[in-house]
């Protein structure tokens, strides 16, 4: 090498990402990977060669997530004792001196709130479940696992709904999403692996960032792509006035020249994830319009989701239209459904939530059964964490608030290789405090990750002198075998 025409950074640049490069290239070039059967060498977007570690139960994931935190106490954790202590403080021997958040910190009274609310038992193992607000769901609950000790560290929402989705609390970490596609990649070469749509609630908004379904450090080809409600589902996919396909393809052919004289000269992996995504956004042409297109639904699918199916944007129509893309072979859906973030006016603002998004998360189960796809599909339903069994505020008779509370909460799981009818783990009395099998978010994207047939241990990407992975460098995560069938 000529020290004198190359510069020290030129040089670094390099051979730092020579290996890089050539890694990526494995992933772009799947013919340079020796192991790869012949159907794989097919695909644009293959994954890496060595996942799954062993046989799925599941090749795709809708995953419903309730951005703000729903109330765990008023949907599926009730204790009939909590009508005995309504009104009275919360004891110190169950708060046991924990962090409050900033809200109530100055708070003099936590008084208890049992649910305003009727509940009833329901299914063959009599599930506890909210019947004034989540009807639809009471009636699929032989069909889920309900996971009522998840905890987390996190007491505020952008770092909590960080570190549910990327396994770290900071930011500039791939996402579970990213972590699929890196790993797993495409099964549909005109559509991304991973894809996000975004309803709006009712109730108090928190602000969903881009990272939320970012890369991180993983090649930006494997981000989550957002899909608008309204107008073009994605932004500059169809072509513009007077050029047709035709002269796309030159445009493009003409742009990954290029990109991949710039990547020649520069070793910079991610210009080939440019190439690619391009590629991508060309493909996608032919399949997005179609996809988005819900009038080819019969009449008795569109039922089952309820009139808001009809309105582009709402929780009913993307549960419909997540069906639909992974039936198309999209690896990850992801919904964020916003407004759970009920500091006061809890009993109105939930019931609007829970007006949303019941019929048609209930509506999701039964249509992926109908068309035979729950068998290998994963659903998961959830938040960033619960609310806390005292009010936030001032207590009245009909109205109240709760504040964040990360040490329980509670998800569901459905679907591919998840027990039917199972209530896992369990809190004390004021649904404060987990009794049993205590579930760490990690745990949860652990299992996420074995329902695909990936050992989280070895799904892993050197970072900062680290073999980085989704449930973290720094401690142990378990698979929750007690909701596996």
């Amino acid at each position: 090498m000529n020290f004198e025409t190359e510069s020290r950074r030129q040089f670094l640049l390099r051979s730092g990402n020579g290996v890089g490069a050539m890694a990526l290239s494995t992933l772009i070039n799947p013919s340079l990977v020796g192991s790869l059967n012949a159907n794989e060498q097919n695909r644009s977007h293959p994954g890496l060669p060595q996942f799954p570690n062993f046989a799925p139960k599941a090749k795709r994931i809708i995953y419903l997530f309730m951005a703000g935190g729903p109330s765990h106490i008023d949907t599926f954790d009730y204790k009939p004792a909590m009508r005995k202590f309504h009104g009275e403080e919360l004891p110190d021997s169950i708060r046991q001196g924990q962090r409050l958040t900033g809200m109530t910190s100055g708070q003099k009274s936590f008084p208890c709130v049992a649910p305003m609310f009727q509940f009833e038992k329901y299914g063959e193992h009599q599930t506890w479940v909210n019947k004034d607000l989540l009807p639809n769901t009471a009636s699929i609950v032989d069909k889920i696992s309900i996971v009522k000790s998840m905890y987390t560290e996190a007491v505020n929402h952008d770092p909590a709904i960080t570190y549910i989705n990327t396994g770290v609390q900071q930011q500039g970490k791939p996402t579970l999403g990213s972590w699929l596609s890196y790993g797993l990649g495409s099964e549909n070469d005109n559509m991304p692996a991973y894809i996000v749509m975004i309803s709006r609630g009712r109730g108090q908004l928190q602000a969903l960032y881009d990272r939320l379904w970012g890369s991180g450090f993983l090649p930006s080809k494997h981000q989550g792509v957002k899909l608008r409600s309204n107008g073009e589902p994605v932004l500059y996919l169809n072509n513009p006035p007077g050029i047709d396909r035709a002269g796309r393809r030159r445009m493009l052919d003409s742009l990954n020249e290029l990109n991949q004289g710039t990547f020649d000269k520069f070793s910079d992996p991610e210009t080939q994830a440019r190439i690619s995504q391009f590629e991508m956004a060309f493909r996608m042409q032919t399949e997005v319009p179609g996809l988005m297109d819900i009038s080819q639904e019969s009449q008795h699918v569109k039922d089952l989701y309820g009139p808001d199916v009809e309105k582009p944007g709402s929780f009913a129509r993307n549960c419909l239209l997540a069906r639909r893309m992974v039936a198309k072979g999209v690896r990850y859906v992801q919904l964020f459904h916003r407004g759970w973030d009920q500091h006061g006016a809890l009993p109105s603002k939930l019931r609007q939530q829970c007006q949303d998004i019941d019929r048609p998360a209930a509506a999701l189960i039964r249509d992926l059964e109908q068309q035979g796809m729950l068998d290998d599909t994963l659903v998961v339903w959830g938040g960033e964490f619960g609310r806390t069994i005292y009010s936030q505020g001032k207590l009245t008779k009909d109205n109240h608030g709760r504040d964040h509370h990360g040490r329980c909460f509670s998800m569901w799981m459905a679907g591919a290789g998840i027990k039917r009818g199972c209530e896992y783990g369990a809190t004390d009395d004021h649904s404060y405090n987990i009794t049993e099998n205590p579930t760490h978010i990690r745990d949860l994207n652990a299992t996420i990750l074995h329902q695909l047939g990936i050992d989280h241990k070895k799904l892993t990407f050197k970072f900062q002198g680290l073999d980085q992975r989704l449930t973290g460098v720094e401690e142990e995560a378990h698979v929750i075998k007690g909701i596996l069938s």
